[in-house]
């Protein structure tokens, strides 16, 4: 299993000037009300989104995922 790491989500967004989950959403193509859950933590990104997220930063997408070895021990939106 996997989850995004919001934390190393934020931080490259803020280097590109995109300091909102509004900026993200406008930068990447997912929705913002997407945007906005995956930054806050209550939702993870689909591998599509995921993806659209890494490209959009010109990263390899395992930059924004971080692995867990068992979903029920993360918090939604845990950084690692």
């Amino acid at each position: 299993m996997y989850r995004l790491n919001v934390a190393r989500l934020r931080e490259i967004a803020a280097r590109h000037g995109d300091q909102t989950p509004y900026a993200i959403a406008k930068r990447t193509g997912v929705s913002i009300s997407s945007a906005y859950r995956y930054v806050d933590g209550s939702a993870q990104p689909d591998l599509n989104s995921a993806l659209r997220l890494a490209q959009a930063y010109d990263l390899d997408i395992r930059t924004l995922m971080d692995p867990v070895e068992n979903e029920d021990d993360a918090p939604a939106g845990a950084a690692a």
